[in-house]
């Protein structure tokens, strides 16, 4: 076993590990992938002011989300086919969640069904929800996920339409893949899933067939699917949901200040800023580089969460610093995942609270309440270069 010391260690161990097709539904973004790369490199552009003799005993990386006590501020984000990068993955990262006290977040594109995670968690986990144009489906969605005890509902908003993804098309991607000839040299390669996939029946989209009218296979399956994402979703459907719903609400897909105002007068328990991991809108600003305008415009009405491009425990840090009440983390578990199951999962937290925590220390800090903009440095124009 390499000795694994960075996420970027586990990246290479999912590649290894996963069939092609997932290891790049994972790793790419839409079109040109330019917002995809500008998440992780707009990170870099940002520095840390060292401060020295502070005493650091008694540090803490806990906080709190939406009044629940994490142990670092950190959730794992909805991850379609996250079942597909190992066998019954959902459940795997869920556990593994719930043990080292974040919250997890189930995908509606998901190969575990919600009632797959409840069954195998005692900890409420968080339910990620599209908009769908069969609201029979929506609404049954809805009240499965109050069964299951689910503690929030994370309202997708910027998938509306479908962004192209180069590499899933030319991969002719599907859950489960076709069996083509190029699949079957890659399945090939890649003992160690195959034979966590024949010990499982999850191989579909278990929250969809058995749900959807009229869906029963991988054909009837792609066709709903492709038909279903709602263009007319609009603040109005927004509130039926949030009523329907009656519990806390997180609008996840937030990267313009006057859409984060109105999600703050719509009374949204938080919004997560999010340029889905540079799979939706490419040439959109990076999340941390439009995180800054939009905890001005919003300020402490409402909890504010960044994703997309979170590679470290730096990077969490350098999110609450600029005013982020925490991160999610999607690619990041993701290559845990794909790379060692639910142990990869462990790993990648144990690396980013290990990250966050020194970082935090040599910053001058001993809990992630006492981080702000003083603990940064901030190239001129950072925040208003397109402006």
């Amino acid at each position: 076993m390499p000795v694994i010391t960075c996420i970027d260690d586990l990246k290479t161990l999912h590649r290894r590990r996963a069939p092609k097709m997932f290891f790049d539904y994972c790793e790419s973004g839409s079109y040109t992938e330019q917002t995809f790369r500008e998440n992780t490199s707009d990170f870099a552009d940002i520095r840390l002011k060292q401060k020295v003799a502070v005493d650091m005993l008694g540090r803490t990386s806990e906080t709190t989300m939406l009044g629940q006590k994490v142990a670092m501020p950190l959730a794992l984000a909805p991850v379609g086919m996250a079942g597909m990068q190992c066998a019954d993955g959902e459940i795997k990262a869920a556990r593994a969640a719930e043990k080292f006290g974040v919250p997890f977040t189930l995908s509606t594109m998901s190969i575990c069904s919600i009632e797959d995670i409840a069954a195998h968690t005692k900890a409420p986990f968080w339910f990620q929800l599209y908009v769908m144009k069969d609201e029979e489906f929506v609404a049954a969605a809805i009240e499965r996920a109050r069964r299951a005890g689910c503690s929030a509902l994370v309202l997708t908003l910027d998938l509306q339409i479908l962004g192209q993804r180069h590499k899933d098309l030319k991969n002719d991607l599907t859950a489960p893949p076709r069996l083509t000839l190029k699949n079957l040299i890659n399945l090939a390669t890649k003992p160690r899933w195959v034979a966590g996939m024949a010990m499982t029946r999850r191989h579909t989209f278990r929250n969809i067939v058995g749900h959807a009218k009229g869906v029963g296979d991988l054909r009837s399956l792609m066709s709903w699917t492709n038909e279903q994402f709602d263009p007319q979703l609009d603040w109005g459907k927004i509130a039926k949901i949030r009523d329907m719903w009656g519990g806390k609400m997180i609008l996840k897909g937030i990267l313009d200040p006057d859409d984060a105002r109105r999600a703050a007068d719509f009374g949204a328990d938080a919004i997560l800023v999010s340029n889905h991991g540079g799979r939706q809108l490419d040439g959109a600003l990076s999340s941390i580089r439009m995180l800054p305008e939009i905890v001005k415009a919003v300020g402490d009405r409402t909890e504010i969460y960044l994703d997309s491009g979170v590679r470290s425990g730096q990077d969490v840090l350098k999110a609450v610093a600029m005013g982020a009440r925490a991160c999610f983390i999607g690619r990041s578990y993701i290559y845990g995942l794909g790379a060692m199951g639910e142990a990869g999962v462990t790993r990648a937290l144990e690396i980013l609270q290990k990250e966050f925590d020194i970082t935090m220390a040599l910053c001058g800090e001993k809990s992630p309440a006492g981080l702000g903009r003083h603990n940064l440095l901030v190239p001129k124009g950072f925040e208003d270069r397109y402006a």
